[in-house]
């Protein structure tokens, strides 16, 4: 018997495919909420799973997409970004991205987040992203994630 997706990741699939990716979404049997959750969900290396964190940069939201194996330096990524970098509130994160938080995923929100992606993620072959809810999972690559994204890559520890 074949489930359908939430809503949500339905939506997320759909950008995707819009976006040229395959868009297929993997529902886990449990939650993935963390980075360490996923990774061994999936098997796969912490540094493969890709955390999408919603910032104020000032007090305009952006999305950072980090590796799984890294903390973002606030003040370090703050003065990359020319800007005041500080952790959005969860009612935030799920305003701007139309995604609860353990679940969001690189694309799909209502409103284009400008997005940053940590340069680690590139050491990977396959990267593993949220897929907007929080036991659903997409693969990806690097290179994918930056065009459909339109992301910027940075360095953010």
């Amino acid at each position: 018997m074949r489930r359908s997706l939430p809503p949500v990741a339905s939506k997320v699939s759909d950008t995707l495919i819009a976006r040229g990716h395959h868009g297929v979404i993997l529902t886990q049997p449990q939650p993935t909420h963390t980075a360490a959750d996923a990774a061994h969900a999936l098997g796969v290396e912490i540094g493969a799973i890709t955390k999408s964190l919603v910032f104020l940069l000032d007090d305009d939201p952006v999305l950072l997409l980090v590796s799984g194996a890294h903390q973002v330096d606030l003040d370090h990524t703050g003065q990359r970004l020319e800007g005041t970098l500080t952790r959005a509130p969860a009612a935030m994160v799920r305003q701007v991205t139309g995604q609860p938080v353990g679940g969001v995923a690189p694309v799909g929100h209502p409103i284009n987040l400008p997005t940053f992606i940590d340069t680690a993620l590139a050491r990977h072959s396959e990267l593993w992203a949220a897929g907007g809810h929080p036991n659903t999972m997409f693969r990806t690559t690097f290179g994918e994630l930056v065009r459909i994204t339109a992301g910027l890559a940075i360095d953010v520890d």
